[in-house]
């Protein structure tokens, strides 16, 4: 059989997971790993490796291949007809173009960021309906929501915690150009978060970098009365 002629680097299994990936594409019909391995001249085991890590990552089909006698059959594999979803991305680009949007054609930028924040907010909470939430659960559930977003909040007395501190800016590139927007985004974000929570506190204010690596979320009493802590 004719070995395909597409480069070998077998020290970078990056590299020869895109080798296999790409026979896969150029292969009229779905293939066996000892075909691909005939093919890329490397150990059907190293083929087999690669071939789970693309299952895994969706970029892949494996198929149940026809019996010639007794056994199960051979699995064959065949690349799927699909974007790429662990390719390049450039959400900077989105997010410049979105805000550039907004500061153009909101006659009150931070205003409009903020309530459309408030409006997300929930959404970071899920639908299962909230009854009522404790300050200190409050808190620790917002603390949660940020540090899963990137913002990477410091530890802190939930029951006691007059603000959050803000370590790190997920949006840093975005920040650079729309300040204003992109915090009074994060801070309706907050908002909206705590109402879908039904939460005795409120955030009222982010100041953005009081330090070079800090931003600190003020936090105070909402409109319904406090519960205990």
């Amino acid at each position: 059989m004719k070995r395909a002629t597409v480069s070998q680097s077998p020290t970078e299994p990056a590299t020869r997971r895109e080798q296999i990936l790409e026979l896969l594409r150029a292969a009229p019909k779905p293939l066996a790993i000892i075909a691909i391995a005939e093919q890329l001249g490397t150990h059907p085991n190293t083929v087999r490796f690669h071939l789970d890590g693309l299952v895994d990552a969706g970029r892949v089909d494996q198929l149940s291949g026809e019996s010639a006698g007794p056994g199960r059959p051979a699995h064959l594999y065949q690349a799927r007809r699909q974007m790429d979803r662990n390719g390049p991305s450039n959400y900077r680009l989105l997010a410049q173009i979105m805000t550039s949007r907004l500061a153009a054609t909101e006659r009150n930028p931070r205003a409009a960021a903020i309530e459309l924040g408030r409006t997300w907010g929930p959404s970071l909470i899920g639908d299962d309906p909230v009854a009522g939430t404790t300050r200190t659960a409050a808190v620790n559930k917002l603390t949660g929501l940020l540090a899963a977003l990137g913002f990477k909040p410091e530890p802190s007395n939930a029951s006691r915690a007059k603000d959050v501190r803000l370590r790190h800016c997920p949006f840093l590139d975005v920040v650079d150009d729309h300040a204003d927007i992109v915090c009074s985004l994060h801070l309706g974000l907050m908002q909206g978060a705590l109402v879908a929570l039904n939460a005795p506190l409120t955030v009222d204010q982010l100041d953005r970098f009081v330090e070079p690596d800090l931003c600190v979320a003020h936090l105070s009493p909402s409109a319904r009365p406090a519960d205990a802590t």
